[in-house]
């Protein structure tokens, strides 16, 4: 990072309070310290109760943890956001269309715009979808984009989560805190709304039911199950869309349709939700090992009788080496310049790129080319020297698992702390529905916060917090 001057989004380059935090600092000034530290509390109480906890996995036992939640608000203005807003829905609109066309007639491939072994070689492509065209022609019904911001007018998107993107329910329970503790910043600041979310996602999963479903559509969310690490998220969301929190075992095929246990007996589902990975999605067509899945679940869903959100083979978009290719994807099936520009990225399976990347590694953040979570993946100017010397056999050993990206000046964030304000680097994942009737963008989403001064690693599960995402009217 060095000497690279950090835009901080309260306070600019140092030049006073940015207009979008105008009315939330006079409001702060005015409070007072020790009754705010007890609001901290308050809310740290709140999530405690709600059972706001998400699982930290790599330990003997996976341990369960509260994640750190923020009482300042990251604010966004409404002129920002729409132009956020417009990046984000041409992305995508990119990436439903590429997932089409991979598993149909690969013209992008034809074209030369990306190799085919990219494709064919790539772990997350799924031979099993190939010729299948999901309901409304919809592949990734929710969709979570990763943005970071380096400048007033300066986002990126760090990666495209378009498989299982996970966090929302943090999202709205940060808002509901903050209304809970702050009902007058609401009216103040007007803040735009994201409490319809849930409501927003059952009738996005419901338009997007198989022809056979008839007016109204059952739809469920598939979990694991409680060891999951996302387990406070799948019953959320089951149970703030008031629909059925199911898992495989309560499942099973019948007469061609999928179908739920219930007390009545078993029912046919339209939609499943799922929050478990392809592999384990069917042990008949998948992983034969797997106990979490529902034997013939893809037969159905091949037959056009069921929905799958997201549909499997959706993972390679989140794929990192694909990543650097969106800008030719955008441009390839829109027609027009990437809105949102990419991260500048050297694949390593390409020699010049490995070459560059191990002659620059101090300077550098590799990442594993389907790794997520922040693990795995080095970030080089904080990095031990024992560090670098791994990541150097690594990527020797293994060039095309790892993408290399520059060191971003990630913008900052206040934070509320003992001394006062003090910020620290954020970044955010927009949420988007996905459906035949359109493109719903929640105006916010979920802001992750590295807790540690100067770290610039933001998931949870490497000690980082969330905050309240406020987008303004105007």
């Amino acid at each position: 990072m060095g000497d690279t001057p950090i835009f901080d989004e309260m306070n600019g380059m140092g030049d006073g309070i940015r207009r979008p935090y105008e009315t939330f600092n006079n409001w702060f000034e005015g409070e007072n310290p020790k009754e705010l530290r007890a609001k901290q509390r308050e809310a740290e109480e709140l999530f405690r109760l709600t059972g706001i906890t998400f699982n930290v996995y790599g330990r003997a036992e996976a341990e369960e943890r509260l994640i750190p939640f923020d009482l300042i608000p990251r604010i966004i203005s409404g002129r920002e956001w729409q132009r956020l807003s417009k990046g984000i829905e041409q992305r995508v609109r990119a990436i439903n269309a590429f997932l089409h066309d991979i598993y149909h007639g690969q013209e992008i491939v034809k074209a030369g715009r990306i190799p085919e072994e990219m494709i064919s070689r790539n772990e997350a492509f799924e031979p099993k979808m190939i010729g299948v065209t999901p309901p409304g022609r919809i592949y990734t019904h929710i969709v979570g984009i990763d943005l970071v911001r380096t400048g007033p007018d300066e986002f990126y998107v760090l990666e495209d989560n378009g498989r299982t993107p996970s966090g929302v329910s943090y999202m709205l329970e940060n808002r509901e805190t903050m209304l809970q503790m702050f009902p007058e910043l609401f009216s103040t600041n007007r803040v735009q709304p994201v409490q319809t979310y849930p409501t927003d996602l059952l009738k996005s999963l419901a338009a997007c039911a198989p022809a056979s479903a008839g007016d109204r559509p059952t739809v469920a969310v598939m979990t694991p199950g409680i060891f999951n690490s996302a387990y406070f998220e799948h019953s959320f969301l089951a149970d703030q869309m008031g629909v059925e929190l199911v898992e495989g075992n309560d499942l099973r095929v019948m007469d061609g349709k999928l179908c739920m246990r219930t007390t009545q007996g078993y029912k046919a589902i339209d939609v499943v939700y799922r929050r478990i990975d392809d592999d384990f999605l069917d042990p008949l067509n998948f992983n034969p090992e797997s106990g979490l899945g529902v034997p013939g679940i893809m037969d159905v869903y091949r037959s056009g009788r069921l929905t799958i959100a997201n549909a499997p083979g959706t993972g390679i978009c989140d794929d990192k080496a694909i990543y650097s290719y969106m800008p030719e994807i955008v441009e390839f099936y829109t027609g027009e310049k990437p809105l949102l520009e990419n991260v500048p990225t050297w694949r390593c399976a390409e020699p010049e790129a490995l070459a560059y990347v191990l002659d620059n590694l101090e300077e550098l953040v590799v990442k594993e080319v389907h790794g997520s979570g922040g693990y795995g993946m080095l970030i080089g100017p904080t990095a031990t020297k024992k560090d670098l010397a791994l990541f150097r056999r690594k990527l020797k050993a293994r060039p095309s698992n790892y993408i290399a990206q520059p060191t971003l000046a990630l913008s900052t964030v206040p934070i509320f702390t003992k001394a006062g304000l003090s910020p620290r680097h954020v970044d955010l994942r927009p949420y988007v529905l996905c459906s035949p009737q359109g493109i719903n963008i929640t105006p916010g989403g979920l802001t992750r916060v590295a807790l540690k001064k100067g770290s610039l690693v933001v998931n949870s599960s490497q000690g980082g917090g969330t905050k309240d995402t406020w987008v303004l009217e105007d």
